[in-house]
């Protein structure tokens, strides 16, 4: 089993940026690929990043591409999201999880899921 811990969310202005972390329990974070999504109020949870396990391989939402990079540390068990260029649009709950299988870019991939960061920007 995996606990997964998202922090680094907050208040930010419109272009500016913030840095989120996922921190992992378990010894085989190096084997999970992880990723990232977001929920806004009264939307369904969507596709923002995904890592693979050696972290020479990522994916992207193109809502955010170009602006966030997701990264990891299998040193430290964490995979992080650095978001820049914040848009309002972006403001959402933002969940890391662990991929299991089928397609990386729905939510029903994924099994292991954290509590969840919030991140609000404002215009």
């Amino acid at each position: 089993q995996v606990q997964l811990v998202e922090s680094g969310g907050g208040l930010v202005q419109a272009g500016g940026s913030l840095r989120l972390s996922c921190a992992a329990s378990g010894r085989t974070f190096n084997s999970y690929t992880m990723g990232w999504f977001r929920q806004a109020p009264g939307k369904e949870r969507e596709f923002v990043a995904h890592i693979n396990y050696r972290g020479d391989r990522t994916y992207y939402a193109d809502s955010v591409k170009g602006r966030f990079t997701i990264s990891r540390d299998n040193a430290k068990n964490t995979v992080y999201l650095q978001m820049n260029s914040l848009k309002p649009e972006d403001t959402a709950a933002y969940y890391c999880a662990t991929y299991l299988r089928g397609s990386i870019f729905n939510k029903e991939g994924y099994d292991y899921w954290g509590q969840g960061t919030q991140v609000t920007v404002s215009s």
